[in-house]
């Protein structure tokens, strides 16, 4: 596999970050459960919400494992611990004391505010119970646990991608690759992903960021390692994306509709159910099979550079980082108003927007060390930085 800069994966992760921006934007709208609600809420916005939820995670935790197998070319594996320690951990601390007690704040006086809590204080200390296991990490940072996940990933999978660069790994992945020499054989990923998923969520079906969501996203990760390490897994991408792209919305369509006209949105809690593992088995499906296509989408129409998607690489992680409180603080007083959605929306997204980017702009880029504590490189050695090692700049 040649070890060329694919462009388009730097655009992959600099877009898919502009998504989560807004996807969080349109979270005080719709009908499930957030911090920062409006009173009003919206089906449509739900609806197109729900179509990212089985795929956009896992593609981010895919995108990441991709960006591993670039940075390990260049680097020893106790050279890419450290380089993640300070890229992922050091953020995530510093992004939790600083950031964190905001979004706190808003979120208890917006929910004393709207009636939701009565007893507040105790309410609120109550529900917000100190978890034992990954879900730790958004208990300590909200959006956040993106990033203690990564890290912990990053890790976790030294000793598989180890294994992966012996002689038996080599053959074990040649071997996996030659099974996508077959037309549609890369979309029998989705078994070891069930495999992995259906008893998982037997165990830990209530809640997010649990051990079922931990392991399942690390699947992801060591996929997007593999994904590069042999050229035929591409070309499969490439030859197979329409099969992929069917069968993609063959499983969106039936989750959407099941959505509409069933009770499943309550079925994903209940395992004693056969529905339970339908709905299950239609998410891994969803995941799989739109993660790839847009991967394709990516090698099709975005491999080339320009100043925008340089300077997105370096805003990347500071934009993440400060994006979702600087949304609950202008939602908290948007959602006040007595308009419509439309209008509410459209100022939460530019005028979260804005903020992000000219806090980033006018303050962090130009502090060597905010910089540093927020997984930026410092200026002075900015410019000796090599192409390649900018490809992980969040998410490898």
């Amino acid at each position: 596999m040649t070890k060329a800069r694919l462009h388009y994966l730097d655009w992959l992760r600099v877009i898919a970050i502009l998504g989560v921006f807004l996807y969080h934007t349109m979270r005080p709208f719709d009908l499930t459960d957030w911090h920062i609600k409006n009173a009003e809420l919206s089906l449509p916005l739900t609806a197109f919400l729900l179509f990212f939820a089985p795929w956009g995670m896992p593609f981010f935790f895919l995108v990441a494992g991709t960006g591993t197998w670039f940075a390990l070319q260049h680097r020893t594996m106790r050279q890419f611990a450290n380089e993640r320690f300070k890229r992922l951990l050091v953020p995530f601390i510093f992004g939790c004391l600083l950031l964190t007690p905001v979004m706190l704040y808003l979120e208890w006086t917006h929910k004393v505010q709207t009636g939701l809590l009565n007893n507040a204080f105790h309410e609120f200390v109550s529900s917000r119970g100190i978890p034992i296991g990954p879900q730790i990490f958004g208990w300590a940072g909200y959006h956040l646990w993106f990033l203690g996940f990564l890290f912990s990933y990053s890790l976790l999978a030294l000793p598989i991608i180890r294994y992966m660069k012996g002689n038996s790994g080599q053959k074990w992945l040649s071997r996996l690759a030659g099974l996508c020499d077959h037309r549609g054989g890369i979309l029998l990923a989705i078994v070891p992903l069930l495999a992995v998923q259906l008893p998982l969520r037997v165990l830990f079906y209530e809640g997010e960021h649990n051990w079922a969501d931990f392991l399942y996203m690390l699947c992801y990760f060591v996929s997007g390692y593999m994904l590069y390490t042999d050229e035929r897994f591409a070309r499969a991408i490439r030859r197979d994306w329409r099969l992929i792209l069917s069968v993609g919305i063959v499983a969106m369509a039936l989750m959407l509709g099941l959505l509409a006209f069933t009770d499943a949105y309550s079925w994903v809690s209940m395992p004693w159910i056969p529905e339970f593992y339908l709905a299950w088995t239609i998410l891994v499906i969803c995941g799989w099979c739109w993660t790839l296509f847009v991967i394709f989408v990516g090698m099709r129409f975005l491999d080339f550079s320009n100043k925008w998607l340089q300077y997105g690489q370096e805003a990347v992680l500071p934009f993440f980082l400060f994006h979702q409180p600087i949304i609950m603080l202008i939602a908290f007083f948007v959602i006040q108003w007595d308009v419509a959605i439309a209008p509410k929306l459209l100022v939460v997204v530019i005028g979260s927007f804005v903020v992000t980017v000219g806090l980033y702009e006018l303050i962090i880029r130009r502090a060597d060390p905010l910089r540093v504590v927020f997984g930026m490189k410092s200026r002075q050695r900015g410019s000796a930085v090599l192409a390649d090692e900018q490809v992980s700049r969040l998410v490898g």
